[in-house]
C-alpha cells in the first residue's frame, strides 16, 4: 500500500495553473525527490500534499485517510494530516531550546510525559544531537539546526516526511555531508520521504526514485540511473547532467539511430522520438562522455582548443565550434597543449530531440 498517492492534481494561483494534474505515489521506506527549474511547480505540490495550498480538483490520500478530494470537496487541515515537515529556514523557535523544539508536536498530540521526553531523547540520539538539548538554536551550526528541525519533523513517527530544499542553508562542503547522513537516516528508519530540491546532484544521491517537473507537469521520472542515462525529452536531456548540445538536419534514419548533418559535419546519434529526414534536431551529449583525441577519428569533428581548465581530479577541455560563439567541452586527465583536436559525440550517448 502506497503512503502517500497524488492523483490529477490541479492547482492555480489566480488563472496561472501551476500544478496541472500531476500525479504520482510514494511507497513505504521511499524516498521521491521532486526535481525542477525554478517555478516549474514542485514546492506548490509539496504544500498542496501538506494541506497549505487548496488545489482546484484531484484527491490526495495519505496511508488510508482520503485528505483532499475535489470531487467531494472535502479537505483536511494541515495540522490534521499528520505529516513531518522540515521548512527551508528550519523555522526552529529562537527561545526555546532544543528539547523544547523537537518535544513541541508531542505535546500538541498531548502524548503522555514520560512517554514524549523518551521519544525526544531517542530521536536526539538518532540524529547525533545527544547532549545539546538544552542549547538554544542560536548556540548551534547551521548542520546541528537542520538536525533540530528534522528531529521535530519525525519525533512523532509520521507516515511520510516532507523536506522543502533541507539542504540549501549549508555551504558546499556540509551539503555533501549532510546528504549522506539524510539518506541513511530515512533508510535506517524507514521513512517515507517527498523532498523538493534543485539540486539534481542532491536528488541523484538521496532518491529511490525522481520525479522532474516541467511547467506543472512530471515531465519524467524514474531511478537516478534512469533518469541520467535514459533521458526521454530535450528538457529532461538538459536538465540533468552537464551537457554538450549541437544543432542539426536529420539526413538518414537507420532504426533508432539518425546521421545528423550539422555545419561542422555529420554525426551519428540515437533517438526515441518519431524523428524523419529532414527534421531539425537538437543532440545532447553529457560532458564526460564526450571524447578527445589527437589522431583522426571517425565520426568526430576537428575543433581548436580554446582553453584547458584545471578543476583537481580533472582537466575540463573547451572547443570553439566555428562561425559560432558556441563551444563543445570535454574531461580528461592532463593538460592538452594549444592545437586541433578531433572531439566524438559516440553515438550511443549522442541523444537526437525533435528542435
Amino acid at each position: 500500500m502506497s503512503e502517500l498517492t497524488v492523483e490529477n492534481i490541479k492547482l492555480a494561483y489566480d488563472k496561472n495553473l501551476v500544478l496541472d494534474g500531476v500525479s504520482m505515489t510514494i511507497a513505504k521506506g521511499e524516498v521521491v525527490s521532486l526535481l525542477g527549474a525554478s517555478g516549474s511547480g514542485k514546492t506548490t505540490l509539496l504544500r498542496a500534499v501538506a494541506g497549505l495550498e487548496q488545489p482546484l480538483s484531484g484527491r490526495i490520500q495519505i496511508s488510508s485517510q482520503l485528505v483532499f478530494d475535489g470531487a467531494q470537496k472535502l479537505e483536511v487541515p494541515a495540522e490534521q494530516r499528520n505529516l513531518g515537515l522540515v521548512f527551508q529556514s528550519y523555522a526552529l523557535w529562537p527561545h526555546k531550546t532544543v528539547a523544547e523544539n523537537v518535544i513541541y508536536p508531542l505535546k500538541l498530540r498531548r502524548t503522555p510525559e514520560q512517554q514524549a521526553k523518551s521519544q525526544v531523547s531517542e530521536t536526539l540520539t538518532h540524529l547525533g544531537l545527544a547532549g545539546l538539548e538544552s542549547r538554544y538554536p542560536n548556540q548551534l551550526s547551521g548542520g546541528q539546526q537542520q538536525r533540530v528541525a528534522i528531529a521535530r519533523a519525525i519525533v512523532y513517527n509520521p507516515p511520510v516526511l516532507l523536506l522543502d530544499e533541507p539542504l540549501s542553508n549549508l555551504d558546499a562542503k556540509l551539503r555533501e555531508e549532510a546528504r549522506a547522513f539524510l539518506r541513511e537516516l530515512i533508510v535506517n528508519l524507514n521513512l517515507s520521504a517527498l523532498l523538493v530540491t534543485h539540486d539534481q546532484d542532491e536528488a541523484m544521491a538521496i532518491s529511490d526514485r525522481i520525479l522532474l517537473l516541467n511547467q506543472g507537469r512530471i515531465e519524467q521520472q524514474g531511478t537516478p540511473e534512469h533518469m541520467y542515462s535514459a533521458p526521454e525529452s530535450l528538457y529532461a536531456a538538459e536538465f540533468m547532467g552537464s551537457n554538450n548540445r549541437i544543432s542539426g538536419t536529420v539526413s538518414v534514419r537507420k532504426d533508432g539511430d539518425v546521421c545528423i548533418t550539422t555545419a561542422y559535419g555529420e554525426l551519428w546519434g540515437s533517438t526515441s522520438d518519431s524523428l524523419q529526414v529532414g527534421d531539425e534536431v537538437s543532440a545532447i551529449c553529457r560532458v564526460e562522455q564526450t571524447q578527445v583525441s589527437s589522431h583522426v577519428t571517425e565520426g568526430a569533428l576537428s575543433l581548436p582548443l580554446t582553453t584547458s581548465m584545471y578543476l583537481g581530479d580533472k582537466w575540463e577541455y573547451i572547443f570553439k565550434l566555428p562561425n559560432t560563439d558556441s563551444v563543445l567541452r570535454a574531461y580528461g586527465k592532463e593538460r592538452l597543449s594549444p592545437g586541433t583536436y578531433f572531439v566524438q559525440l559516440p553515438p550511443k550517448v549522442l541523444w537526437a530531440y525533435a528542435a
